[in-house]
């Protein structure tokens, strides 16, 4: 879910219906030389160089406060890319009113992983794509690429030709996500990592090293975590909807990631709100928020695939397993 940092641009292009590439059947991954981008290299380095002290100081000397305030930006970062960039903008799976939308885009620029446009084309990419040179962050070259790896290097050039076609007129349309576009740069790192510092200083007695460091270990610990959905939940666990592609049921990163580990189910029916099972919305905190915003009337016409259709296609095309990992009679 992570969309890449590259400095590489995709410039959309119209007329993508008469424009015909060659088939790319999953799992595939041609030979290719990466090209390491220095720049990307030496920021995650800095990052998770400082987030391992901040996680030193979080356990030695940083207060409670600080504490539980990175939790709740945890969260709120979590669920602006799950229900916001994710759910809401790349799967159309329900419609927002436009408060909602704010807080989305507010809640999704915390967790910086991007633009929402850029996010949201590279995920369109993903589900298009998936699992082969086309998707941005291939697991077909493995664990570390789909983790982390794609972010480090420039984007392949079957991503680049093939994401000038893809349909983003409803993303360029939305002047939410154009607001943070436009200025992503002081929105980004004053929601991000300003004022997440200035804050406990201010309000916690922290100081500037201990603020800053903490702020890098909630920023650099919510992007493994979403990783975890790129990487291991296309190459461990069940196949309860589709054994022939990757994307698996994992319930650790359903657990981490709130509920987005339920990535078979979700690569089957990628339009429904849920991204899961109705029963399994135990492990599933973003449907929960959807549907609290549902209850308040600012989320609507929210997609769900009838327990007909989940059952008719578990039965076709699954592995034989529940998404509980438990063989089913």
């Amino acid at each position: 879910m992570l969309q890449s940092s590259s400095t590489d641009t995709i410039t959309e292009q119209p007329g993508n219906d008469e424009i015909h590439f060659e088939k790319l059947i999953a799992p595939q991954a041609a030979p290719r030389k990466h090209e390491i981008i220095k720049f990307n290299l030496l920021t995650f380095a800095y990052g998770h160089l400082a987030a391992l002290y901040g996680l030193y100081l979080a356990c030695t000397v940083a207060t409670w406060q600080t504490i539980i305030f990175h939790c709740i930006i945890y969260a709120l970062a979590f669920f602006g890319t799950t229900a916001g960039a994710h759910r809401l903008w790349t799967h159309k799976a329900y419609k927002a009113k436009m408060p909602l939308q704010i807080i989305l885009m507010v809640m999704n620029t915390f967790a910086f992983q991007n633009t929402i446009v850029h996010w949201v084309r590279d995920h369109r990419m993903h589900h298009k794509y998936s699992d082969t040179d086309a998707d941005p962050h291939n697991p077909t070259r493995g664990v570390f690429y789909s983790h982390m790896g794609w972010l480090l290097v420039r984007k392949n050039e079957e991503v680049k030709k093939r994401g000038k076609f893809i349909d983003m007129s409803d993303i360029y349309s939305n002047p939410v996500l154009m607001f943070q576009k436009k200025y992503a740069i002081p929105f980004v790192g004053t929601v991000c990592f300003l004022l997440p510092t200035v804050i406990p200083m201010y309000f916690f007695g922290e100081s500037l090293n201990t603020a800053w460091h903490v702020t890098i270990l909630r920023y650099i610990s919510l992007i493994h975590a979403t990783l975890l959905i790129n990487s291991v939940a296309h190459l461990y666990g069940t196949k309860p909807y589709d054994k022939t592609i990757k994307p698996t049921q994992n319930l650790l990163v359903s657990l981490i990631a709130f509920g987005e580990g339920f990535h078979n189910y979700h690569h089957v029916f990628p339009w429904d709100y849920r991204t899961a099972e109705l029963g399994n919305n135990a492990l599933n905190s973003t449907t929960w928020f959807i549907d609290f915003f549902a209850w308040l009337g600012w989320a609507y016409d929210l997609k769900t695939a009838s327990d007909d259709l989940v059952q008719s296609r578990l039965k076709r095309t699954g592995d034989g397993n529940n998404t509980w990992g438990v063989k089913m009679l």
